[in-house]
C-alpha cells in the first residue's frame, strides 16, 4: 500500500507561487518523492476553497496568472477528500480539543482518518493530537 500524506494549504501554496514562501526545497522534494515513489498525497475538498481565495486575495495576481496558478494547481497529484459525516464528527471533536477553526481541525481530521502523516507549514496545524504524525514541512526529509 502507498504511503499517505495529507498536505494542507500552506504546503499546497509553495507549488503555485514561490515568491515569498519558505521551504521551497522541501516542498519540491514531497512532490519529487510523490511522483518517484508513489506516495499518495491527500487533502480536504477545502482546500481548494482556500487556495482559490488565497490567489484571489492574497497574492494579488492578474487574472492570467491566477487562472495559471490554478491550472498548476487541479494538475497536482493530490486527491481531494469530500467530507463525510464521520470525517465531520471527528473535526469537530478536534476543534474542540484543540481550540483550533473547524477549517484547521479539517487537514488533522483527514491525517487521522486515513492513517496519513500531515505535512504542513502552519503553526496552528503543528498542535499534538492522539493519533496524528504531524511533520513540519521544514523537518520534512
Amino acid at each position: 500500500m502507498a504511503k499517505k500524506i495529507v498536505v494542507d494549504s500552506s504546503v499546497i501554496l509553495k507549488w503555485l507561487y514561490r515568491e515569498d514562501e519558505s521551504f521551497l526545497a522541501q516542498a519540491d522534494q514531497l512532490l519529487q518523492q510523490t511522483m518517484d515513489n508513489g506516495i499518495k498525497l491527500l487533502t480536504p475538498e477545502l482546500a481548494k476553497y482556500e487556495i482559490g481565495n488565497v490567489l484571489l486575495k492574497a497574492k494579488l495576481l492578474s487574472q492570467d496568472e491566477g487562472h495559471e496558478s490554478l491550472s498548476v494547481f487541479y494538475s497536482l497529484p493530490i486527491e481531494f477528500i469530500t467530507e463525510t459525516f464521520e470525517l465531520s464528527k471527528e473535526t469537530f471533536e478536534i476543534g474542540i480539543q484543540s481550540g483550533m477553526t473547524y477549517y484547521d481541525a479539517s487537514f488533522i481530521a483527514l491525517a487521522k482518518q486515513e492513517d496519513a502523516i500531515l505535512v504542513t507549514d502552519n503553526p496552528k496545524h503543528q498542535t499534538k493530537i492522539s493519533g496524528v504524525k504531524v511533520v513540519p514541512l521544514g523537518e520534512y526529509k
